[in-house]
């Protein structure tokens, strides 16, 4: 890492012990400890619901805190995993030490520290959610000797007492400002901190969700990151979601990630972009265009798309939002700028660049050889998603599509050109299959697929049965039917899955 990087980047940790938190070691951690007179330390981890889990330790003394930084702690797993048994249950939760960051909450000077699940052998535990991904992600590179870098778009939605001074005009807060935008000092904080806790973010903004209803304000914001590893890419999110949640509460209000807050308003959405590397180029773009190894990686995807919205669309409420003419996908299908599609290819800059120099005509400085930021965007998830199984989803998918005979012409049949919510019928529409309309049919897909998820032990079976299980206990097939103009009813099952994962 550049000492320039080293300045800019806000994690204390790397500002201190100047080296890139990937080269944190154990004795780097204790020297940051002790010099910054840490008294608590944290370790995190995911369980079934998503969300990040805690342990306490208050080290008394240099030997106790390298047993904890070395052996971790002993959990009882059936009580983060509802696969696991009572009757052989324990896991040791081991410290990742590139995860470290100080906690900006807390008065007692407090490290953070995430994990993963080991089992009693020492092995990572073959059904633990980071290591599905890793295995997933090893498993890419040994057969295709490319790297996944991801990020996602991290919409969210603020509840609050209705405030009449400038009010939220209906559906219209898409990059809004203060004071139009009447929580921009929460989103800029939560952006602060994520990048204090090692996140690297792209921006924030106010979205298009904005709307009044029964005394109370709901503003949607959004904040979205920039590429890096698939593993990491989760680790961000889960830690951005940490964050918010704990400024809402200190706020005063409610942030929540749900799917759907009401009909007819925006839905928030959980867009997944990623890109294929090989020795640190992006590969997504040959000659100025979608390179062939874009369009394979697109075609894999949409081949196990219906597959993973068992992964990343959880809840009954998920599929109120991936209905036409929201603005979210309903077909499977890939196009340029198009936000109606599955997948869309976004802007990326390819033979765009005279731009700066029209803007600022004094600057002579060159832009030549910027390196590609092109990405290819996944648009079904939401803020429901088992976050390290749909990015180990994702990264199948496009192993799959890299691997399997006909990928560039099955990219070539399911690409189109037109806005899929236009009114008016179009042959092509006919020919494009739907996503599934519940959890109850996400769970069928993810049946019929499972033998792509399980090979070579990846996603092991009893985790698949787990997932279809929870799926279809909701039996929830045809809900969005049996609601319609059912407004009661319908604030019932938000209100019921608001603080999802």
């Amino acid at each position: 890492m550049k000492t320039k990087d080293i300045l800019l980047n806000q994690n204390e940790l790397v500002q201190y012990l100047k080296k890139p938190a990937v080269e944190f070691t154990r004795e780097d951690i204790i020297k940051f400890i002790e010099a910054k007179g840490i008294s608590m330390l944290n370790f995190r981890y995911v369980g079934d619901d998503g969300k990040l889990k805690s342990l306490n330790f208050v080290p008394f003394g240099r030997d106790h805190l390298e047993s904890i930084l070395t052996a971790g702690e002993r959990v009882d797993g059936s009580s983060l995993f509802s696969f696991m048994e009572s009757g052989s249950s324990d896991l040791y939760v081991i410290p990742r030490y590139r995860t470290a960051f100080v906690n900006p909450f807390t008065v007692i000077p407090t490290l953070e520290i995430l994990c993963s699940f080991y089992d009693n052998k020492g092995n990572p535990h073959e059904s633990a959610p980071e290591n599905i991904l890793r295995k997933a992600y090893t498993r890419l590179y040994r057969n295709t000797g490319y790297r996944m870098k991801a990020f996602g778009e991290l919409e969210y939605y603020i509840r609050s007492t209705h405030d009449d001074r400038y009010p939220l005009v209906d559906q219209k807060g898409y990059h809004q400002a203060k004071p139009f935008a009447k929580f921009e000092d929460l989103r800029v904080k939560a952006l602060e901190l994520c990048a204090k806790a090692g996140c690297r973010i792209k921006y924030g903004h106010s979205e298009v969700g904005s709307f009044t209803r029964d005394g109370m304000d709901f503003e949607q914001h959004e904040i979205e990151f920039l590429p890096v590893d698939v593993d990491e890419a989760v680790d961000q999110l889960l830690i951005a979601k940490w964050i918010l949640r704990i400024l809402g509460s200190q706020y005063g209000v409610e942030v929540s990630f749900a799917p759907k807050i009401t009909v007819g308003n925006a839905g928030s959405g959980m867009h997944i972009h990623m890109m294929l590397e090989k020795d640190g180029v992006n590969m997504m773009v040959e000659n100025g265009k979608l390179s062939e190894v874009a369009k394979k990686m697109m075609a894999g995807i949409l081949d196990v798309s219906k597959a993973l919205t068992a992964f990343g669309n959880t809840i009954p409420t998920s599929y109120l939002r991936l209905v036409p003419h929201q603005e979210a996908p309903t077909n499977i299908c890939w196009g340029d700028r198009n936000r109606s599609v599955l997948i869309r290819v976004p802007l990326g800059w390819n033979g765009a660049m005279g731009m700066i120099k029209d803007a600022n005509p004094a600057d002579t400085e060159p832009f030549e050889n910027m390196p590609s930021k092109q990405t290819v965007e996944l648009r079904s998830p939401d803020g429901s998603a088992d976050l390290h199984k749909l990015f180990a989803g994702i990264v199948i998918g496009a192993e799959h599509g890299l691997t399997m005979k006909d990928s560039l012409k099955k990219a070539q049949d399911l690409y189109v050109d037109y806005n899929i919510f236009s009114k008016g019928e179009k042959p092509e529409r006919r020919k494009l299959e739907s996503l599934p309309a519940s959890c109850w049919e996400s769970a069928d897909s993810l049946i019929e697929q499972r033998a792509l998820f399980e090979k070579d032990g990846v996603f092991p079976a009893a985790v698949i049965d787990n997932v279809a299980s929870r799926l279809k206990a909701y039996n929830d097939k045809g809900l969005s039917e049996k609601l319609y103009n059912r407004q009661d009813e319908i604030a019932i099952l938000v209100n019921k899955y608001l603080h999802c994962s």
